[in-house]
This record gives structure tokens, sequence and C-alpha cells, in this order.
């Protein structure tokens, strides 16, 4: 008897701890989402004696998708270019009707860099080039297809490179590419880097190819990388973003949910303090999220509207 009951007392203890664990699908170490999700997590199993929340390492925005479809991890960081594509199905990816947005994070913005002495002064310029266009499947991968079709360009018309942020800006640096396309939020180490170490210039994403991106896209916006972020950068640059978001199914616990938007109303500064970045965290931009929101999410946007 006295066994039966340490067994059913050990089987109960490890339903309660599975339900109490959850997962934060993030991004590489290199990165922004990895340190900032590991924050989130942090304050959040802080503040939630009943659940306890781990950042993971992954491959980003596509992984983190397919692993929250999969019930692999629990929530997680994505650009908005592949939570679209997800939620409606892209290309032989079957849709996750499931999904939603259930925080905003801080925008991606768009950075093309190109080596000086190439004869490239716009995006349409890049035809015939060697580009890196962003590690293959990644959110930036995604973004890069988009921003060339607005430039009637595609693969066919570039020497596409599948690089990583970091093996972007060391090609660049050693001419082993003429441009690369970087998705993400400014100031960004690895264009800063490119900017410090080798011969570069940023170009602009402005004008009919603008316009028509966004006409495609809704969720893409206008932006400005302001003059100072980079070394040698002394003018604005205007350009295009697309917002990231944090992510799960709709089967997510509302606690979760409402904790998380607590803690990004409440304490910002805990999260500017590990990355500045997160300054640029606006709530009410849920509003204009490419996918449904999560019903708890949509709940606590009107009472605190």
């Amino acid at each position: 008897m006295l066994l039966f009951l340490l067994v059913a007392a050990a089987a109960c203890s490890g339903e309660g701890d599975r339900a109490r664990f959850l997962s934060v699908g993030t991004g590489g170490t290199g990165g922004i989402y990895y340190p900032l999700g590991g924050a989130i997590a942090s304050l959040l199993s802080s503040s939630d004696p009943e659940r306890q929340y781990t950042a993971e390492v992954t491959g980003g925005s596509v992984e983190n998708i397919a692993r929250i479809a999969a019930g692999q991890i629990d929530l997680g960081f994505a650009i908005g270019t592949s939570v679209a594509a997800a939620f409606n199905g892209d290309g032989d990816a079957a849709p996750v009707p499931e999904l939603r947005v259930v925080a905003p994070l801080y925008p991606n913005v768009a950075h093309v860099l190109v080596r000086d002495g190439v004869s490239i002064v716009s995006l349409a310029d890049l035809a015939g080039k060697a580009v890196s266009v962003g590690s293959a499947g990644s959110g930036t991968e995604q973004f890069s297809r988009h921003l060339l079709a607005a430039y009637d360009l595609d693969y066919e018309s570039i020497n596409e490179r599948y690089l990583s942020f970091s093996e972007s800006s060391a090609a660049l640096r050693d001419g082993a590419i003429d441009g690369a396309i970087f998705s993400v939020g400014y100031p960004a180490a690895a264009v800063l880097e490119a900017m410090t170490n080798a011969a570069v210039t940023l170009l602009p994403v402005t004008g009919d190819p603008a316009a028509r991106l966004r006409g495609l896209y809704p969720f893409y916006t206008d932006a400005v990388i302001p003059g100072g972020t980079y070394a040698g950068l002394e003018n604005d640059i205007a350009t295009v973003a697309v917002m990231n978001w944090m992510v799960a199914l709709e089967s997510l616990d509302p606690t979760s949910v409402t904790s998380l938007l607590d803690l990004l109303r409440d304490h910002r500064d805990s999260l500017v303090r590990v990355n500045k970045i997160a300054a640029q965290i606006d709530l009410a931009s849920m509003a204009d999220a490419p996918i449904p929101l999560h019903s708890a999410a949509s709940g606590w946007l009107e009472a605190n509207r």
C-alpha cells in the first residue's frame, strides 16, 4: 500500500512539474533574441511561482514556429514575415491556423550593405552581384525575397549566398560578396562590425519599391536608421521595417500571456538594461499584428487601452 502511495505521489508530482515548466524559443547566442528572451524568461519565472520559463537557443523564427506547432516549445520569438507565412501556409508548408501573437517586440529594420567600388547605388543594381540573403530558411531570408521582389529581382537575378549575420559581415570585409541584406534591430553588432572594418555603404529603401513592398505585405512599415547609429553614418537612412513578435498557440495558458504583457508594461527598464532595443517595444502595436491575437492578449489590450 505504501509503495502504491509513493508511486501515485511521484506520478502526480511529475504531471505538476510538466505543467509548471515552459520553454521560450529565441535564437542564436550572438543575436538579440537569446539575451532578451533569457531576461524575459527570468523575470516571468520570478513573478509567477507556479510557472518556470526557460529560454532555449534555436535557429530563430522559422524553427521557433515549427517547434511551437509541434508542441515542443510553448512560446517563441519570430519576425512578422515568418509569422504571416506560417499562419497562412507558405509554399509546401501546411498552415498553422492556431498560431497567435501574444506580444510585440521591436522592429527589424532593413540594413542593405554594399561594398564600395562595385557600382551599386540602389538595390536594383544588385542584379548579377553576389549577395548574402541570410541563413537558408531564416526570417531574414524570407525578408530578402520580399525586398528583392519589390525591385523586380529574384534569386535568378542575383548570385545568392546563404550566410549568417556574422558570416555576411566577414564576407563583406574580405570582398567575397558584393552586398548583404540584414533584417535586424539597430544597432546590430554584425552591421557595426562591417561598417567599422570594411569599406561599405548602407543603401536606402525608398520610393516606388518601398511602396510596392508595403502594398504587397502590409506588415512592412517605413523606418529610419538614425545618423550616428554606426561608424561613418552621418545622416539618417530611410528604409523599411517589420515587427518581431512573441507567438504561441491559442491553447497557451491565458495566465502566461497576461503575465508576459504585464511584464512588458511594468518592467521595461529591466529589459532595457539587457539590450537597449527593448526601449522600442510598443504594446499598442499589437493592434497591427499580422495574424490574430491570442484571446488573452486581445482581452488584455482592450482592458489597457
